[in-house]
């Protein structure tokens, strides 16, 4: 009932906040990064953000989550506050990288560091390097899901295969609160979106897969392969941009359009279409992760499917 009752939460709250937006002209601009065409509403993700710190303040108090993980979460309210005021004021890089590496370095002195990274043929447990290492990925994580959070319903649609996998990995009731929290903003995000989530939503989430990854990875090595594969569809098409971008000695701090699923909507691919198909795409690495007994087997097949994927939208629209 108390899932049901934070869906329907999110969902109202969403509703108010896009016509409040709308109100106050509080509309996301179209510019050269945009893959949208008309000025819509931001800042839904305040709903998903409230409606998940009401969700772990309930666990906590109900005793149905771990005290380490809801302290580290809880951190995300940092990210998510400075978010908020980045959305409407267009707060300085430096400024916005300062706060997320001192919520990185928070969270990982709350969690009790990172403490090994299993790379399949030795393991590395030194921890000024898994620490460094867990540091840096966190930041990467709050970018990349920002850097993704482009078109109808696909970084929400993201989060809730996440959470829906979480719990049927490792169980958890954390997963369900982040899925019906996201779950209540998607319905006006999905198809012919009425609101965006903003980066308030956004960071947050890679935050918080983030902390997922580490946390569950202090429990069992295998578990960080688990999560980098589950999360994969993200940090391949991130990375892989960014590396060509590079290579290509593009101004990286340069706004673009480069993303794979941004080069599929300039291919006239519908943001319904490409989520769509997003989600199959993370159904059939799930179906990796879960049916088979090798984590490092089913990694290696996701960065072949996901690599072929590639090749396909290089075909559909050039990356240049």
């Amino acid at each position: 009932m108390f899932y049901l009752l934070l869906f329907i939460f999110s969902f109202i709250l969403t509703y108010l906040i896009k016509n409040y937006a709308i109100k106050k002209s509080l509309v996301a601009s179209v510019n050269e990064r945009s893959s949208h065409t008309t000025p819509t509403p931001h800042g839904g993700g305040i709903a998903i953000a409230i409606t998940w710190f009401i969700g772990l303040v309930y666990l906590k108090f109900t005793s149905q989550i771990d005290e380490t993980l809801f302290n580290t979460l809880l951190v995300g309210f940092i990210i998510s506050f400075v978010s908020f005021f980045d959305d409407i004021y267009e707060l300085s890089a430096k400024f916005r990288l300062l706060i997320q590496a001192s919520v990185a370095a928070l969270a990982l002195f709350l969690l009790g560091g990172f403490n090994s990274l299993n790379l399949g043929f030795f393991t590395i447990e030194n921890h000024f390097v898994t620490n460094i290492f867990a540091f840096f990925m966190i930041i990467w994580f709050i970018n990349l899901y920002n850097f993704l959070d482009g078109i109808n319903g696909y970084s929400g649609s993201e989060a809730v295969f996440l959470g829906l996998a979480g719990l049927l990995i490792f169980g958890g009731y954390h997963f369900g609160i982040l899925v019906v929290a996201v779950l209540g903003f998607l319905f006006w995000n999905y198809n012919k979106a009425k609101i965006f989530m903003g980066d308030v939503g956004s960071t947050l989430l890679g935050f918080n897969i983030a902390i997922f990854t580490i946390y569950y990875t202090n429990q069992d090595s295998l578990n960080f392969w688990i999560w980098i594969t589950l999360f994969s569809l993200f940090w391949f098409d991130a990375t892989y941009t960014l590396i060509r971008r590079k290579l290509n000695k593009e101004k990286l701090s340069q706004a673009h359009k480069k993303h794979a699923y941004q080069r599929l909507t300039q291919a006239n691919w519908s943001h319904f279409k490409v989520t769509n198909y997003s989600i199959i795409i993370n159904l059939i690495i799930l179906g990796f992760v879960y049916f088979i007994p090798n984590i490092y087997v089913a990694f290696l097949l996701s960065l072949i499917l996901l690599f072929s994927i590639m090749q396909f939208i290089n075909s559909k629209k050039a990356f240049s």
